[in-house]
């Protein structure tokens, strides 16, 4: 039997699995964060009376969020790693059960699985944090501003560590994603109602 810690230290040691890792993390604590500001600013706007109220809402939001990153990306990678050690048996003609390769594609899924649910519950219980304050240090609304500039900071440093990993300048890699973050902002602030 393969121990659990051998496992995971040897995938961490592999590029191509931290890879995926990082896209999905990347990726769904990017839909995490942008939800976050829809959820702040139409809550702020809708006269939610309080920050916990608006914590609450975003709760919700990344339980929803991050259960769909972690269910869609287990299943996605079920899918794909099964049909990846179909390939190898059939090449191979032997069974790959409870093989190092089995193991190591089962380990692989539960570290993107992690990956993917992680990214959404960073990009949403971050910026709510400011609506913790909201009614004894600061406003409704300041809380707001803050939690909008709070995202959107994640959001550059989401682009700055992928600019940094891919040769790219990472002050402007930072700053298309974070250019994201403030039209959502401003299309939510500019929406009727």
């Amino acid at each position: 039997m393969f121990g659990v810690r051998e496992l995971f230290r040897r995938l961490l040691g592999k590029e191509d699995v931290l890879a995926i890792s990082r896209r999905y993390f990347i990726s769904n604590g990017f839909d995490g964060t942008l939800t976050c500001i829809g959820v702040v600013i139409g809550s702020v706007l809708s006269g939610v009376p309080d920050g916990l109220t608006v914590v609450k809402i975003g709760l919700g939001a990344a339980v929803g969020l991050g259960t769909s990153a972690v269910w869609s990306v287990w299943e996605i990678e079920r899918a794909e790693t099964r049909a990846e050690i179909r390939r190898l048996e059939r090449a191979m003609l032997t069974d790959l059960d409870d093989t190092r390769i089995e193991h190591e594609q089962r380990g692989a899924r539960l570290l993107h699985a992690t990956s993917s649910g992680l990214g959404p519950v960073v990009g949403v219980l971050i910026p709510l944090s400011p609506f913790l304050l909201a009614g004894s240090v600061v406003s409704l609304a300041e809380a707001a501003v803050v939690s909008v500039g709070l995202g959107i900071g994640i959001l550059g440093v989401f682009g700055a560590y992928m600019g940094s990993i891919s040769g790219q300048r990472w002050y402007v890699a930072a700053a298309r994603m974070a250019l994201a973050g403030l039209v959502v902002a401003v299309v939510n602030v500019l929406l009727p109602g």
